[in-house]
């Protein structure tokens, strides 16, 4: 089974159910459920996706969507490594480096992003979402 690491952006479009992306999303982590994929996440993905979805909701309901979530994927720490490489990187989006040298270290063989551009030089192939599914 492939190891599928899902950036953040994706993670908020399902929780938020942000169109137009939300139904890929939706069909990505009922895939997990279903266990015909593995999704990973890195640690540093709860945090940023709390911060985003409680300013819409309350956080109480926020982290009971974070604990729906937590059974449909693999999360990866955010250690000392990643920092030090994101650091050293020429990633423009420090967050990009981070989740892009968490990915590297836990072998992940896909990111999945909404915005590939983050990821153009990355040894790990990149795709939006959509184009996994209509593999």
């Amino acid at each position: 089974m492939e190891n599928i690491f899902v950036d953040t952006n994706i993670v908020i479009d399902l929780l938020a159910k942000r169109e137009p992306f939300y139904k890929e999303a939706q069909q990505l982590f009922s895939l997990s459920d279903k266990k015909e994929i593995s999704l990973q996440i890195s640690s540093l993905t709860f945090a940023n996706a709390f911060f985003s979805i409680a300013k819409h909701v309350k956080p109480k309901e926020t982290k009971k969507y974070l604990s729906q979530l937590k059974v449909l994927v693999n999360i990866l720490s955010l250690d000392d490594k990643a920092v030090e490489l994101a650091l050293a990187s020429d990633f423009e989006d420090f967050e990009d480096g981070l989740q892009y040298y968490v990915a590297m270290d836990n072998a992940s063989d896909i990111i999945l992003t909404r915005n590939k551009k983050d990821f153009r030089n990355s040894k790990i192939p990149v795709m939006t979402a959509a184009e996994y599914l209509s593999r």
